[in-house]
């Protein structure tokens, strides 16, 4: 909820007698440009969501040109989606505690055609997480009778799970023992990810990484400059959208801070929150320089599968367009000098 009222007090100030009004959307970031400043967030378990989801996502981020971002916990394996995201592909990185299984995932992303690595380092522990808990919410799914009841009413789903399998993470698994029970995969699954990395792993990866390395769930500036002097490659502001720790600040309330510490040319992403192309333009004039969206791009997905994806991508393009449009901005630069209230 925090991140959603910190952005809404992101206002800008309309320039009027502008004229025709033709916005440039394209950006560049890391070496590449992309044809909108957004990005496909990394989402744990995408494929139980609708069943496919990963490579469905991929294959957006590669038609668009955006980059899509595929989680250590997806449902899928970087074998199978790096293939098709194509030069649009990042891997998200959760750190194994074994330095073994973190070199050898690092090895297969790298290998699957994914020239960016993001490790993520804002779930130091397992969190509550009260809402899920109270639906009920597990992995492998419960089936008991309101779940078969659920998917009875989801045909087209069910008929998806039976084509891809039911939704495991493939990846984590594929470092099990196969000898081990079958109904205890997923908590031995989750324990192969499960890691406490600390500034000596980051050097670690760094070393072991030669391609572009991004940090995700910076919220300190001082962190961000210590990051900065290691050698890492981009910044990624996140408070992993408030779900792993409620109390802590909105990501937009600290973009800035983190922006003003690194400098205006250190590559920055963001996340947290965005909603729309408005929220897109708030975090960029924030000091942003690419924005990624993940429960968007997911309900997209959810409610029309492939064409739901597309269609996002088109709804964010003109949400943006409008807006600039309204505020007499031809191009991303110009938001900040638009801005007339800061979080």
């Amino acid at each position: 909820m925090r991140n959603r009222l910190e952005l809404d007090k992101i206002l800008f100030m309309p320039e009027i007698l502008q004229g025709q009004i033709d916005c440039r959307l394209s950006c560049k970031f890391m070496g590449k440009t992309y044809n909108l400043p957004v990005g496909i967030a990394p989402v744990g378990m995408s494929g139980a969501i609708w069943p496919g989801a990963e490579k469905i996502l991929a294959r957006c981020g590669a038609r668009n040109t955006i980059p899509y971002c595929l989680s250590t916990v997806a449902c899928a394996l970087p074998e199978d989606v790096g293939p098709i995201a194509g030069h649009m592909g990042w891997f998200q990185l959760y750190v194994p505690d074994n330095p073994e299984i973190r070199r050898s995932i690092i090895g297969r992303a790298r290998n699957s055609g994914f020239d960016k690595l993001v490790v993520t380092v804002d779930v130091p522990a397992d969190s509550r997480r009260e809402r899920q808990r109270r639906s009920q919410m597990t992995y492998p799914p419960r089936l008991d009778l309101p779940m078969l009841a659920s998917m009875v009413s989801r045909p087209r789903w069910c008929l998806q799970v039976l084509r891809e399998g039911m939704p495991t993470m493939r990846l984590a698994e594929s470092y099990l023992d196969r000898r081990q029970k079958s109904g205890n995969l997923f908590r031995h699954a989750g324990r192969v990810i499960r890691g406490c990395p600390d500034w000596n792993t980051i050097a670690a990866i760094r070393q072991e990484w030669d391609g572009h390395l991004l940090v995700k769930g910076i919220t300190r500036p001082q962190d961000a400059v210590r990051l900065v002097g290691m050698g890492i490659d981009g910044l990624w502001v996140s408070n992993h959208s408030g779900r792993q720790f409620e109390a802590g600040p909105a990501s937009i309330e600290i973009i800035g801070k983190i922006r003003n510490a690194v400098g205006s040319q250190f590559p920055i992403a963001f996340d947290s929150g965005v909603a729309g192309g408005l929220d897109v333009m708030r975090a960029l004039a924030m000091g942003a320089d690419l924005v990624f969206l993940g429960r968007a791009f997911h309900y997209a997905v959810a409610a029309l599968e492939g064409a739901g994806a597309e269609h996002l991508v088109y709804i964010l393009d003109a949400d943006i367009r409008a807006n600039m449009a309204q505020i007499g901005a031809r191009t991303l630069d110009e938001l900040e000098y638009r801005l007339i209230s800061k979080a």
